[in-house]
């Protein structure tokens, strides 16, 4: 049976609002038993996956809130361009573009992938003279344009 894309799209905007309000029970009532979350190369499945990826989050991003800036919703699959800003542990504000990846299975999320620049968080972990330098470089190699 075809999902609703309207109602598809309410229901991730739920789930984002779940987040930011570290609202544990309604994130995992979000997902489907048999889903899968891909973040960062790992991939966690079950209920409780979903409770230690919650848990990961709202331990390294205290408090978190999500801008859209794209979104489409095509049977079943819902895609979002957003706007990440976080407030880390020590304070400090970090701000992140990324797109997220949600199949919905019965308004269920049946696979969440999310993808982001991973040199967003350098500048935060980067603490000594040597990180802070590799991360300058790495980032103004990132930005070359190729030799044609």
């Amino acid at each position: 049976m075809p999902q609703d894309n309207e109602r598809i799209q309410a229901t991730a905007m739920d789930f984002d609002n779940a987040i930011e309000s570290r609202d544990m029970d309604a994130i995992i009532e979000a997902f489907a038993e048999d889903y899968e979350v891909e973040l960062l190369g790992i991939t966690r499945s079950g209920k409780e996956g979903v409770r230690k990826w919650a848990n990961w989050l709202f331990n390294s991003v205290p408090e978190i809130k999500f801008t859209p800036i794209i979104i489409m919703v095509d049977d079943g699959i819902f895609f979002e361009e957003f706007l990440v800003s976080g407030t880390l542990l020590d304070g400090q504000i970090v701000e992140s573009k990324q797109s997220g990846v949600l199949v919905y299975e019965d308004y269920k999320i049946k696979s969440l992938r999310i993808y982001f620049d991973r040199l967003d968080f350098a500048d935060f972990v980067a603490t000594d003279f040597l990180s802070k330098r590799v991360v300058r470089m790495l980032k103004s190699r990132s930005l070359r344009r190729p030799v044609q």
